[in-house]
């Protein structure tokens, strides 16, 4: 049996080598879940909710199962891009650049890095952000 909140392994260590890779970042206990912090904004947050514990993210996430999360930023207009693509993709409704997702046996591991990289970019200061590798020139 699980703690609410409590991530699966193999999932926390997916998302460590990415979030602890980016300079200055560090991980801490969330109020539940998992965070990783760029001074002292988190820009990735991960968590399993349950429907019948705590049923206001699980409602956001359009679950109806217990499920693991990850919350992000991102910048509005690819916001909508990935919502309206839809699952595992979702629009919490705690501020403009928030950003979740559902973590499963789908998910495009490549994609995250993208994303949490970008999420730390948005909230790291410029210095920081300067010294992560942005995409590569385009093939060709």
């Amino acid at each position: 049996m699980t703690e609410p909140g409590d991530v699966p392994p193999d999932v926390l260590d997916r998302l460590r080598p990415i979030c602890l890779g980016l300079p200055e970042s560090y991980e801490e206990p969330a109020w539940v879940g998992t965070r990783w912090r760029i001074r002292k904004r988190t820009f990735a947050h991960v968590l399993t909710v349950d429907p019948a514990r705590q049923p206001a993210r699980p409602r956001a996430a359009a679950v109806d199962t217990p499920a693991c999360l990850l919350i992000f930023r991102s910048p509005p207009d690819e916001i909508a891009g990935l919502v309206a693509s839809g699952h595992p993709f979702y629009k919490p409704d705690w501020g403009p650049t928030v950003l979740g997702m559902v973590v499963d046996d789908d998910t495009a591991w490549d994609e995250v890095t993208e994303l949490l990289t970008e999420s730390y970019c948005l909230l790291a200061p410029k210095r920081l952000a300067a010294l992560v590798d942005g995409p590569g020139p385009p093939p060709g």
